[in-house]
């Protein structure tokens, strides 16, 4: 397979209100540094010479969106976004029109992991040679992990780490393939976290790409001053 021949569509799911964060505005639109989360995650994805096209998934209602200099970016295409994650993505893979690419792969990449590097990106589409499945990147645990007794705050066990690995985005696959099993699987109901848990359940085993720490996502608060000092890193090494 000559993956270097096939085309790469990124799609980044923003249809969410981030209420975690406990912001007025959807967490993706925060201001980070100069600009926006999001706007840094789309800089990275738009830059790629490898990315033809970026799908948006907006939220119906959003009115940020149209106020980032990325929105008017010739690789940059909106789509309305569901209520889910996997809806956001669904929506995006419909739009995509097969017959104009070759043999397409999709790149899903979270909006609020604004750090993601083309070194990263460069990983893992280089994975396509021994993982045609597809695959994603991510980070072994190096912590010790504890397990809860139900709902309470009380140790029920400690859990191995061994072989436990932190899902990170992007994630990549076949275009068709995941468009069909991320399908299948919200009309039956099953609970997709993420686009690997759709592929899963439909019997693939994608690879495992090992990604660098700082392609943090922005969840709480903290997270915005650490992701910061992370983008300043990034950007003080090119």
């Amino acid at each position: 397979m000559n993956s270097d021949n096939q085309s790469v569509i990124a799609i980044v799911p923003a249809a969410g209100i981030g209420a975690r964060m406990g912001a007025t505005i959807p967490k993706q639109y925060l201001a980070l540094g100069e600009q926006s989360i999001l706007a840094h995650t789309l800089d990275s994805l738009i830059s790629h010479k490898n990315i033809k096209q970026v799908i948006v998934a907006l939220h119906p209602d959003d009115t940020f969106f149209g106020s980032l200099s990325q929105a008017s970016h010739p690789k940059v295409k909106t789509v309305i976004g569901g209520g889910e994650r996997a809806d956001s993505v669904l929506c995006a893979l419909n739009c995509i029109d097969e017959s104009s690419h070759e043999s397409p792969w999709v790149l899903v990449h979270d909006a609020a992991r604004p750090c993601l590097t083309h070194d990263d990106i460069e990983k893992l589409l280089h994975a396509r040679i021994e993982h045609p499945q597809g695959a994603i990147l991510a980070m072994p645990v190096r912590d010790t992990m504890k397990r809860s007794n139900g709902s309470s705050d009380i140790i029920s066990e400690t859990v191995s780490r061994e072989n436990l690995w932190h899902a990170l985005t992007p994630q990549l696959f076949p275009c068709s393939s995941l468009q069909q099993h991320l399908s299948d699987a919200l009309k039956q109901g099953v609970q997709i976290t993420d686009e690997a848990s759709a592929m899963e359940w439909a019997g693939i085993q994608p690879g495992l790409v090992s990604g660098r720490a700082d392609n943090i996502k922005v969840t709480h608060p903290d997270d915005l001053q650490l992701a910061l000092l992370f983008l300043t890193h990034i950007h003080s090494l090119k």
